[in-house]
């Protein structure tokens, strides 16, 4: 096994259009807002040999946009799209809680063991973020590679990197919009270990 390093720059998208809200599977696109808010998130110092999306709009537009104006390769997944929340999609955390708080609490407490009414498992959004890690880890091996996806996205790929259970991979993690991580993944002799390296305002962190 080659030593390498890869290391993956994950950005989850601006503010959509109609604001924050329970939108999973609901394609709305970046407000102006939302592009400002990614493109603020971009410093002078980012190099990227790929970039890998979300196919949502509120994704793969931003994402267009920068494989556009420098070049990069662009890879489109579909299982990098948001979780589905059902009957709670189109509708703010505040509306959802007064209609069915109960079931909001119990999702937020234990993802694994409450589904939203109509929606998708958490088991079966972890399983299916997981595997395009695991797959774009190996593809894109030894490359500086941007992700841009989802609030839940990232934290399944975070839960997957720092071994949090998905009970409470929901809950352990904040992805306010433009967020960013950085994971650098190490492969050698002695197996593959990955790590966080970074979360939140990358500006903020530069010296």
């Amino acid at each position: 096994m080659a030593d390498n390093t890869t290391v993956f720059d994950l950005i989850r998208h601006g503010e959509p259009e109609g604001g924050p809200m329970y939108r999973g599977s609901k394609d709305d696109p970046l407000s102006e807002a939302g592009w400002q808010q990614m493109r603020d998130a971009i410093t002078e110092g980012d190099v990227w040999d790929a970039i890998v999306t979300s196919p949502m709009l509120r994704c793969v537009h931003f994402a267009q946009e920068l494989s556009d104006r420098y070049g990069i390769p662009l890879h489109k997944d579909k299982r990098l799209r948001e979780i589905n929340f059902g009957e709670w999609e189109g509708r703010t955390a505040s509306e959802v809680m007064a209609s069915d708080g109960e079931r909001l609490s119990q999702f937020w407490a234990n993802p694994a063991a409450n589904t939203p009414p109509g929606g998708e498992t958490a088991r079966a959004f972890n399983h299916r973020v997981v595997e395009s890690w695991q797959h774009w880890q190996q593809e894109l091996e030894g490359q500086n590679v941007l992700i841009v996806c989802h609030g839940g996205v990232i934290r399944m790929l975070i839960a997957d990197v720092m071994n949090i259970p998905l009970e409470h991979a929901f809950s352990s993690l904040a992805t306010p919009y433009a967020c960013r991580s950085r994971v650098q993944v190490d492969t050698s002799a002695h197996g593959r270990f990955q790590s966080l390296v970074a979360h939140g305002d990358f500006k903020a962190l530069a010296p």
